[in-house]
């Protein structure tokens, strides 16, 4: 493959959610073979083939380079083993498909709160029982690392196949370890997450191979992908303001500090942070300057790009 391949997801809310971001970086998506097709393009990044696939699927996409980029959950990623940033680079956490990836056992295990409580119960049970606690979860890499991070060696993990929240009712394992997005299905089986017991607060994440072949066509296509969406990103977080200028001492050493603060020289006035956004504008005032006009820029072209400077570190 010459040209870069993106991998996206080819269903559910995850699916609307990316086509949603793309879109709005002025890359639509664009599905060959109708609805129901699993390859599509991007308008705005000519040349570049995009692989509708199902979200665990990308992550086998990526770890195996057969795609360059893909976007998916960071929990799926994860879960490919603990070496990851050997053969995968997060370029972008997109803000949406939040998760939690986290242990629950059942609400009657009143004295269980934390980790280090797991941990004594895991001891009791095989000392009453001779059996170790058997965990449900589809996340075995993670399970593993996590309990062995606090200490936890008496258990065994129960391969779940189906919905992992109804295993302690159904008497198949004492505990689980799931993703949730509001504990609510958790609830509702009579489970409680451990107040230290979250592993991974997942989301969306724009990822690159390492595995991949980068020609210099995927390449450039990959940069300009990321220039578009850093562009994108900047501009939501920043405003531009503009003023009378007036040129005085005064003036000068207002706009100094503020740049001197974060902001960024713009043709007639500053490109601020908005979380910036009154003090700067308070701070002109103040100075005598105004009235200070804010205006929200569409994309920021930056002369570096940090996401594409990485990656291309990591592949040449």
């Amino acid at each position: 493959m010459s040209g870069l391949v993106i991998a996206v997801p080819s269903k559910g809310r995850l699916k609307e959610q990316v086509e949603g971001w793309l879109a709005d970086s002025g890359l639509k998506l664009e599905v060959t073979g109708g609805a129901r097709g699993y390859l599509a393009s991007l308008k705005g990044l000519p040349g570049a083939q995009v692989r509708l696939l199902s979200a665990a699927d990308i992550a086998d996409a990526l770890d195996a380079g057969e795609v360059h980029l893909g976007v998916t959950g960071e929990d799926l990623l994860r879960e490919r083993g603990e070496d990851l940033d050997a053969r995968l680079l997060l370029l972008r956490a997109l803000g949406f498909g939040r998760a939690d990836l986290v242990t629950a056992v059942p609400k009657s295990w009143l004295d269980v709160d934390s980790m280090a409580d797991l941990e004594e119960v895991a001891h009791d049970y095989v000392r009453r029982t001779g059996r170790r606690m058997r965990v449900a979860t589809k996340y075995l890499t993670q399970t593993r690392s996590f309990f062995a991070r606090h200490g936890i060696a008496d258990y065994r993990i129960t391969e779940s196949g189906g919905a992992t929240e109804g295993a302690p009712a159904a008497g198949s394992a004492e505990l689980v370890v799931d993703i949730t997005t509001t504990g609510a299905t958790l609830q509702a089986n009579g489970l409680k997450v451990l107040a230290d017991g979250v592993m991974l607060k997942s989301q969306a994440q724009l990822a690159a191979s390492l595995r991949a072949a980068w020609s210099p066509e995927a390449l450039a296509q990959a940069e300009r992908l990321l220039r578009i969406v850093e562009a994108r990103a900047a501009a939501l977080r920043s405003s531009t303001l503009t003023w009378p200028a007036g040129g005085d001492a005064v003036e000068v050493a207002t706009v100094n500090a503020l740049v001197t603060a974060g902001a960024s020289r713009r043709p007639n006035g500053l490109l601020v942070d908005s979380a910036q956004l009154a003090d700067a504008s308070l701070a002109l005032n103040a100075a005598g300057l105004g009235p200070v006009t804010v205006s929200k820029p569409d994309f920021v072209f930056d002369v570096k790009c940090l996401a594409f400077d990485t990656l291309r570190s990591r592949v040449i």
